[in-house]
């Protein structure tokens, strides 16, 4: 593989790097797309935790482009698990042969911009090089594992794993397992096992607002209306907020009255998910105190009716901002939901603000009350150095020899419109820092859109650089604050959205909080206008063209 070159390196074989390679295959593009993993999949290749699942609809958590496999490809449940993710990219690269530009188990460690050639020079690994004149990453947003600092973590005996390292075909059955964290991936874990391990303790530092995720079997009708309605689907999807596909409350919970609020919160906590819970019932849950103070108190009364021991409830019962991803939750293997598992005797909660970790011994989990609690199986649900992680971990160098974390390192993680970064020509991230808030594919889809149209207006033109202007990129980024700057998820301690759950971590925005519709328009407006915001054409080539 030394010093093949290419026109794009594209890396990671998830969503991100699947439809990036079929764009740019179908421009004439030579490519290349390589993963450290064995196969496609991204995250859903190595997350295969118990209970893993999307937390978005299945009919929308997929590819829009491919029209004919929207009518044709099966999927049995409202929301799809890890094992049918998988399968379902699998075939999109099967069915559109694009497997022959990939390569597994190649992970790019460093990728240096080199202005006498004006290529990037990858180091694949370990010491195999490879040259593109395009770099595009597909790295993920949650990635880069987090595994939290505990006294005495090495010294365990039983078995230790971190959810998104879980071994394929690892049986839970009959352990007496400690989960640690709560958040979208505790949650799930919990409400797969409770009802197949001897023993599960619950170690929570910031109690859930989870709802149900009202997934269910999809009938044949409710297919036959997908089938018939994909084009408005997905003009919904485009042209909202979350992009979860339903349609966004336009009622302040200020207008109605308290038994008109009581019904919207229950009907939709009857349907489920938990995006649908924060934005479709009223527009000002995540702005307005009151109005979320009223979600909080709806949830916390759920969570008194489900759990039928007071002393778990009270410890299941969140007291702060209902102001963080907001998750729901899957169904056990039996039907139950999340909250109902706590009614088994085997599954106890552990407030850990009550009483703290000390240490991990041999045997368990030492709490700070003096109490051992035995474990043979620990799960860590600790999430992710979310965003950047996976970035500043690598040694990517642009212009002059600066690093990436280099340049982040003052301002925290920064971009211009969510994929390209000043002083780093030709290199584009895809979900990259102060990209949308929202459903994940029809993020990507919009983002891999325009680094397509960028890359081939640049090509027809003889352009080499797409490079932003650091002006561009300030403009924007105080965008996203202005978008965010009344948000109540500023106010959510330790919020990973923020980067707080990482301590030593700069606590900044990482998204566009202004929803899926005023991106894509952000995106049309730079490209309508001749890509403003980009530097203009300096090279020897044929025509200034402002990429």
């Amino acid at each position: 593989m030394t010093n093949d070159t290419y026109d794009a390196i594209i890396v990671g074989a998830g969503f991100a790097g699947i439809y990036q390679v079929y764009s740019l295959a179908k421009l004439g593009l030579n490519c290349l797309v390589i993963d450290a993993a064995g196969n496609v999949g991204g995250t859903w290749y190595s997350n295969l935790y118990p209970g893993a699942m999307s937390d978005t609809p299945s009919s929308v958590y997929r590819f829009s482009w491919d029209k004919d496999d929207l009518m044709t490809y099966p999927w049995e449940e409202g929301y799809v698990k890890q094992p049918e993710v998988l399968a379902y990219l699998n075939h999109v690269v099967d069915k559109h042969d694009l497997r022959k530009y990939m390569r597994f188990n190649t992970e790019m460690t460093a990728a240096h911009w080199q202005d006498s050639d004006q290529m990037w020079h990858l180091t694949v690994n370990g010491s195999d090089k490879i040259i593109a004149k395009y770099v595009i990453t597909g790295l993920g947003l949650l990635s880069r594992t987090n595994l939290p600092d505990i006294p005495g973590i090495d010294t365990f005996e039983g078995d230790m794993y971190h959810t998104a390292k879980w071994p394929q075909g690892y049986d839970v059955t009959g352990k007496k397992a400690g989960v640690i964290g709560c958040g979208s991936t505790g949650v799930q874990v919990i409400t797969d096992i409770g009802c197949k391990v001897k023993q599960l303790d619950c170690y929570q530092r910031h109690p859930q607002y989870t709802v149900p995720s009202g997934d269910k079997k999809v009938t044949l009708e409710e297919r036959k209306f997908l089938n018939d309605n994909w084009d408005s689907i997905w003009h919904l999807v485009r042209h909202s907020i979350t992009a979860f596909g339903f349609e966004e409350s336009k009622q302040s919970y200020h207008d109605a009255s308290p038994e008109e609020r009581e019904r919207v919160f229950q009907e939709a906590w009857d349907i489920g998910c938990g995006f649908r819970f924060m934005f479709g019932t009223f527009n000002d849950i995540a702005t307005d105190m009151e109005a979320n103070k009223g979600a909080q108190d709806f949830i916390r009364k759920q969570i008194d009716t489900i759990v039928k021991d007071p002393k778990k409830a009270e410890k299941l019962k969140p007291h702060d901002v209902y102001a963080r991803r907001p998750l729901c939750d899957g169904n056990a293997s039996n039907g139950q939901k999340y909250f109902e598992q706590f009614n088994r005797e085997n599954v106890d909660v552990v407030d850990l603000k009550e009483t703290p970790i000390e240490r991990i011994e041999a045997k368990g989990i030492q709490t700070a009350d003096g109490k051992l609690h035995e474990h043979d199986l620990l799960i860590f649900a600790t999430g992710f150095d979310a965003v950047e992680g996976n970035y500043t971990r690598l040694a990517i160098h642009g212009r002059d020899g600066m690093s990436l974390k280099e340049y982040w390192d003052d301002l925290g993680p920064t971009s211009y419109l969510g994929s390209f970064v000043p002083k780093f020509p030709n290199f584009f991230l895809i979900s990259g820092p102060k990209g949308p808030f929202t459903n994940m594919p029809p993020s990507i889809e919009v983002q891999v859109e325009f680094i397509t149209d960028a890359i081939r207006d640049a090509e027809k033109s003889g352009v080499r650089l797409i490079e932003p202007t650091e002006e561009a990129e300030r403009q924007y980024s105080e965008l996203c604050d202005q978008l965010a700057e009344n948000s109540l998820f500023w106010k959510a301690e330790d919020n990973w959205i923020f980067g707080a759950n990482i301590p030593g971590k700069k606590r900044c925005l990482r998204f566009f909080f202004g929803g899926m519709e005023a991106f894509l328009d952000k995106l049309e407006e730079v490209k309508k206008n001749g890509y403003t915001g980009f530097k203009p054409f300096t090279q020897d080539h044929a025509a200034p063209t402002r990429l």
